[in-house]
Formats: C-alpha cells, sequence, structure tokens
C-alpha cells in the first residue's frame, strides 16, 4: 500500500445490496477518474474478520499496492455541528473487489454466512458499477474496460488457484500421515502375528502321521500278543504311549514328538523281540 496522503473522492454513493448499504467514491487520480470501495464495512456485513483481511492483503502483492486510503463520509454528525463526520478508510479500487473477495474460502467461513458471501462473490461488482456506469463510460474507454475486466478475472482466477493449492497440500499432508500410520500398522500386524506365532499351541500330527503311529501300535501289539494272549496288548500299549507323552490320544501328539513317538515304539518292538 502507498504512503501517499489519504484521496478526497470528488462523489460519493451508497449502493443498496441485499440490504447492506454499500458505499463506493469516485477519486480522481493520475490515471483519471476511478472508483473505490470501502472494504471494512464489507468484512462487518459477511462477518469476517477484518483484521485478518487487511494482513492478507498486505501480503499480496498486487492488492497490497492497489489499496489506498480515502477520506469516507459517514452518516455521523460531528459534535456540535450539522455537518456529517469523514474518516479514513482503506479501500480497493472497484475492479480489484472481485479478486479480494474470490481470496475469502467460502468452504471455510461460518455456514450462516456461506450463501451472503457466495452472493457478494457473484453479484457486488456489477452492482456498484451500474451505479458509477454512466460515469465509467464517459471516463474510461471499452479497451480499458475490456482490461480491466481480464485483469479482475485473473485476480479471481488466481484467489481460487491459491485456494485449491492450499486444498492439495492439506491432501498431500495428510496422505503423509495416513501413509505413515499403513506403515505403522503393518508393523504391529506383523509383531502381532510373531507373537501369536511364538505362543501358539504346538501343531499337532497330521492324519497321515497319526495312521503311521496307530499301525505301529497294532504291528507292535500283535507281535506281542503272540507271546502272551491272555493281555489285552493293544491296550497297553496304547496306555504307555499317552502316559509317556502326556496326551489323551494318539491324535494328540504334537507334531514336534512325531519322531520322538516312532522311535519309542521301535524300541519297544526291538527289546521284545531280542
Amino acid at each position: 500500500m502507498s504512503d501517499e496522503k489519504a484521496l478526497v473522492p470528488i462523489e460519493q454513493k451508497t449502493v443498496n445490496f441485499q440490504g447492506d448499504d454499500i458505499t463506493a467514491v469516485l477519486v480522481e487520480t493520475e490515471e483519471g477518474e476511478q472508483v473505490f470501495v470501502p472494504l471494512r464495512p464489507i468484512c462487518d456485513y459477511l462477518d469476517v474478520n477484518w483484521d485478518g483481511q487487511r494482513r492478507r492483503i498486505l501480503r499480496d502483492p498486487v492488492l497490497s499496492d492497489e489499496m489506498r486510503s480515502v477520506v469516507v463520509t459517514t452518516t455521523d454528525i460531528e459534535p456540535g455541528s450539522t455537518r456529517p463526520r469523514t474518516s479514513e478508510m482503506l479501500c480497493l479500487p472497484l475492479e480489484f473487489i472481485n479478486g479480494w473477495l474470490f481470496g475469502i474460502n467460502a468452504s471455510r467461513v461460518k455456514e450462516e454466512i456461506r450463501e451472503n458471501l457466495i452472493r457478494y462473490q457473484r453479484e457486488c461488482y456489477k452492482v456498484l458499477a451500474r451505479a458509477f456506469l454512466e460515469r465509467a463510460e464517459t471516463a474510461i474507454s471499452p479497451a480499458m474496460n475490456t482490461l480491466i475486466q481480464i485483469r479482475n478475472n485473473a485476480l479471481a482466477v488466481a484467489a481460487l488457484a491459491e485456494q485449491q493449492m492450499e486444498h492439495e497440500m492439506r491432501i498431500s499432508t495428510a496422505e503423509s500421515r495416513l501413509d505413515k500410520a499403513s506403515d505403522a500398522f503393518i508393523d504391529l500386524r506383523r509383531r502381532v502375528k510373531e507373537v501369536e506365532r511364538r505362543t501358539a499351541p504346538e501343531s499337532l500330527v497330521d492324519r497321515e502321521q497319526a495312521a503311521e503311529i496307530s499301525l505301529k501300535v497294532k504291528a507292535l501289539g500283535e507281535m506281542l500278543t503272540e507271546g502272551n494272549p491272555d493281555v489285552n496288548w493293544y491296550q497297553r500299549v496304547f496306555t504307555e504311549l499317552y502316559r509317556r507323552f502326556g496326551v489323551s490320544s494318539y491324535k494328540d501328539i504334537p507334531k514336534g514328538k512325531y519322531k520322538a513317538v516312532m522311535e519309542f515304539l521301535d524300541d519297544w518292538h526291538r527289546r521284545a523281540t531280542q
């Protein structure tokens, strides 16, 4: 923003826009007559923070260069006088109003003011421009009007691009955090499986191994019965097998003890035939 003295308007108008009285002033500048719009009253109508918007404008290289302090007449009356009060207000040229308004993200304001903000973004410029149309047509050439519209549209597009960039940045940050959380979850699952593997009961012999044990017991029982038919050797072998390996069925023998069971039965068979 320039440090020049406050501009004094040659004309001031108040335009009713959707029930809001918006002031605009016509100022004689080096470039010719130019319409300026005070910003703080619009912030009050939109219920957005003026200090935040002022700082945002000052950060913008275009809007900060175009903003001016203008002497605006208010409806208040000076004490002890019949003259209305004047106040210096920060203003933007009319053609930059949409560029500023589109910089206010409608998705981030309170829901109850969102509709009003969108209405301002759509229509405010046209309503104010219409109020000064006759003077503007004589003061500004058609070519200049076209350039102003192009510049105004470019500012609006730039503001929307900044909003989209901010949105993409938030998405990128969220995706990065999600990736880290996903990696942590995968690592946690791996650790849980390792704990489960270590603490899970040992797997039992499969069907084929159980059949081998049963056949081995049967062969040993038959061999022992030949020498002493009065004893139920099948039952005795199974009982000793269960006692030695701590199970109640040969099908409950852990796989890790399968080899020891077979060796135990082979050793018994070998001793019985000596």
